[in-house]
């Protein structure tokens, strides 16, 4: 990770080695800490850096309802 302290979604995938698809579930499952700045939304490094020391088993899908993501997609 670099020195940022906050990443939009692409940034983030990139750091987790994720898709963008797999953040966006994540965010709807309220796993990242987050600031918006305009329509912006930015998580922070401490949040990403906690996931990534985090064990996960099951899936970003399974941690949202089909109403979450699409609320993403709006």
């Amino acid at each position: 990770m670099t020195d940022k302290i906050l990443y939009d979604r692409k940034s983030a995938a990139h750091a987790l080695s994720v898709s963008v698809r797999t953040i966006d579930y994540l965010l709807a499952a309220g796993e990242f800490e987050t600031r918006r700045i305009g329509k912006k939304v930015l998580i922070t490094r401490a949040s990403l850096l906690r996931f990534a020391q985090g064990n996960h088993y099951e899936s970003p899908r399974d941690l949202v309802s089909p109403q979450s993501t699409l609320a993403l997609a709006a």
